[in-house]
């Protein structure tokens, strides 16, 4: 099936069908071609500039317009492109990267040669992807927790299927635990169950997927770093797990560790979980936050926690939201990017290490079309 970008702001999608098209041999709208862009901390090479560098704003990856989907973990960065073809780079510790080995590399390198891949979750030194064919693959840390789904605790350094179904739709990792969602709209977890965050009823840790109770109705689901946030047909949201800072949304501090429907409205959208806080947007395009508000990282403009829902401001025009390690970043329908929270290493993308908080727009583009937050740094694609 052919791979799109999202070009809402031409009314659809921009469709590369062929192979010319996906090698960028196309007119792309208004003759501009999307790049990948990094910032933030680099200390194992996880922003892709070849060097170990911290940046403060966006620096673009090397010159490719090929990138598709992105995703940014702790210190390991992945990423696919219109080709299908895999790519990882920063901390190779434990096999993280899948590509055999245990090297780091400050560069993007390709992960084997394949050209079926689809989506891709970056956790804690592990990843899990999906190919075309809805199979599902993991590799990397799988020490004590069973992250990787494979029925054992072995790390691997190259990736390996789990089972053998073809009916893996989405993934989402995180700290040491995945959750995903299959094509008949069933939800799976694995992992660390510390606290409840795989859903299943209990604390026990599982190294292979099962299935988080028995409806057929889920749409969406984010890990946090110890909860999860998941979203079914019909507009409602759900949230279960860690809930010290009331990141779960549920008007307390009370862990649950199976699911629990946050409010009773029907109009959530788009979610992200982070390190004790979430986000999340409605399908009127306003956005919501709640959890700690640690070093401003709620961007409602104080550094005061919450355990429900907290508008952010009053717009209605946001796309897209991922929160991580105390901070946010976020895209409008203008395709503006926004920041705010902890910004030690630069991670908001402003030019500085000042805090904020409340969204303060990265730089001038209008073209950014999508963005994906790891522990203290940033991938992102813009046309330029």
């Amino acid at each position: 099936m052919p791979l799109t970008y999202p070009y809402t702001q031409y009314g659809g999608v921009w469709n590369l069908t062929s192979q010319s098209q996906a090698q960028g041999q196309t007119t792309w709208p208004n003759q501009k071609f999307p790049h990948l862009f990094a910032w933030g901390t680099n200390s194992y090479g996880q922003l892709g500039l070849n060097n170990t560098n911290n940046y403060s704003s966006p620096k673009q990856v090397g010159a490719l317009t090929t990138w598709l989907n992105l995703s940014s973990g702790f210190y390991t960065s992945g990423a696919i492109k219109t080709d299908g073809t895999l790519w990882t780079w920063g901390s190779g510790a434990f096999g993280g990267l899948g590509l055999g080995n245990t090297t780091s590399y400050s560069s993007p390198k390709q992960v084997g040669s394949l050209t079926t891949w689809s989506k891709i979750s970056v956790g804690n030194y592990f990843a899990l992807a999906i190919k075309t064919n809805g199979t599902l693959w993991s590799w990397g840390y799988n020490n004590y927790y069973g992250q990787l789904g494979l029925n054992n605790t072995t790390s691997y350094s190259s990736p390996k299927q789990v089972g053998s179904l073809t009916t893996w739709s989405s993934v989402s990792a995180e700290y040491n635990f995945c959750l995903a969602i299959k094509t008949d709209g069933t939800l799976w977890s694995w992992g660390q169950n510390q606290f409840g965050q795989l859903g299943q009823n209990n604390t026990t840790d599982l190294s292979s997927p099962k299935q988080v109770g028995s409806l057929t109705n889920w749409l969406s689901v984010a890990a946090g770093f110890y909860h999860t946030l998941a979203t079914k047909t019909d507009g409602t949201l759900w949230a279960w797990g860690h809930n010290n800072f009331g990141q779960l949304g549920s008007s307390n501090t009370t862990y649950y560790s199976s699911p629990k429907q946050i409010g009773a409205l029907t109009t959530w959208l788009t979610l992200s979980g982070g390190t004790y806080l979430s986000g999340a947007i409605k399908t009127d395009g306003t956005l919501w936050t709640w959890g700690t508000g640690a070093n401003g990282g709620l961007g409602l403009g104080n550094t005061t926690s919450y355990s429900s829902p907290k508008q952010v401001g009053s717009l209605s025009n946001w796309k897209s939201i991922n929160v991580f390690q105390y901070f946010g970043i976020a895209t409008k329908t203008d395709n503006t990017l926004w920041s705010w929270g902890y910004n030690n290493f630069g991670q908001l993308g402003l030019g500085n290490t000042t805090y904020y908080s409340s969204p303060k727009q990265v730089g001038s583009l209008t073209t950014w079309l999508s963005a994906s937050a790891g522990q203290y740094h940033v991938l992102a694609i813009a046309q330029t």
